[in-house]
């Protein structure tokens, strides 16, 4: 029965209810239900996905999932003539250290056991970067989102993650803070379930233009992203991409601002990226700029779960812009 379930046997006994954090018993392949005979929720499986959501705390509803509504991402099969063309228009999005950070992150992940268990949020997808992680066989990773997907192990609500405290040895939350509700209260639920001195790793845009549609809520700068984790000991943390992005993005969407129409938004979209993208390669001499901190397309944050917070004193004497 367990086997059906996409969940590796070792996380399973993680699960808790995402409403009173009580232990979830699978009473078939197709359904969970707490313990807790006071809550008594039940939380439905499909195609081996359990569907771990509190709706009274979630934008989300477990219908969404079991109607195969569209969520975050667009749920309808991808054609492969627009997939073909799409690989020779130029991609204005240019990560430029996130290979790196995950290097980093896998070696401190593995000096801390044989086997760290790793939940991704927003992992329905590979992140960018993510293949130096998947590579290590090794790493136990749980990859959750509010969409199926090819990777999906898990449906949830990073506000409320249904798994026990002290679960992981590492989260990774790659470009999701900006398309939930509530930052503050996932980084929250973060700390949580980390082991003690467990590790993060965030990515989290500044100077990006809406890209979620209805799912895009907050923008953080350098100083806003460090004080997200204030719980968490700082290990590294700056931009990970440059203005040159962040020029590139805002010239494509001052394009796109003059029409709704998809058709002609989709040439504008072609005629920006053949226009523009040469304004990323500038990152990979900008990123480590101090101008950059004032700058970046996007932030990085790596962390070790801590006992002590950071205090807004000490918060602004952390400022390495350039003004």
């Amino acid at each position: 029965m367990q086997s059906e379930i996409k969940l590796p046997a070792t996380i399973q006994p993680l699960l808790c209810c995402p409403r009173c954090r009580s232990n979830l018993g699978l009473i078939s392949s197709e359904q969970y239900k707490c313990n807790n005979f006071e809550c008594n929720l039940l939380f439905p499986v499909r195609d081996g996905i359990p569907i771990l959501i509190d709706e009274d705390a979630s934008i989300f509803s477990i219908d969404d999932f079991l109607s195969r509504h569209n969520t975050y991402f667009d749920l309808a099969p991808k054609n492969p003539v627009k997939q073909f063309i799409k690989r020779f228009i130029p991609d204005t999005s240019r990560n430029i250290k996130t290979v790196n950070h995950y290097q980093d992150f896998v070696k401190l992940l593995l000096t801390k056991s044989n086997s760290p268990k790793v939940l991704v949020l927003g992992g329905s997808i590979l992140g960018k970067g993510m293949k130096v992680v998947v590579k290590y066989p090794e790493i136990v990773l749980v990859e959750s989102d509010v969409s199926f997907g090819d990777r999906t192990d898990v449906i949830l609500d990073a506000h409320s993650i249904p798994f026990k405290d002290d679960s992981f040895d590492g989260v990774i939350v790659q470009a999701v803070l900006e398309h939930v509700v509530d930052p503050q209260k996932c980084v929250e639920e973060i700390h949580r379930v980390l082991k003690k001195d467990g590790l993060v790793y965030a990515e989290t845009p500044f100077m990006q233009q809406v890209h979620g549609g209805c799912y895009d809520f907050t923008r953080f700068t350098h100083l806003g992203h460090r004080r997200l984790f204030r719980k968490f000991e700082e290990i590294e943390s700056g931009a990970v991409c440059g203005p040159g992005m962040a020029l590139a993005w805002s010239y494509s969407y001052f394009l796109l601002s003059f029409t709704k129409s998809k058709f002609v938004r989709i040439l504008l979209d072609i005629f920006a990226r053949f226009t523009s993208f040469y304004l990323t390669y500038f990152d990979e001499f900008l990123i480590d700029k101090a101008g950059t901190l004032d700058a970046a397309s996007g932030y990085y944050f790596m962390g070790r779960k801590s006992d002590s917070i950071l205090s807004d004193k000490e918060l602004i004497k952390l400022y390495k812009g350039a003004f």
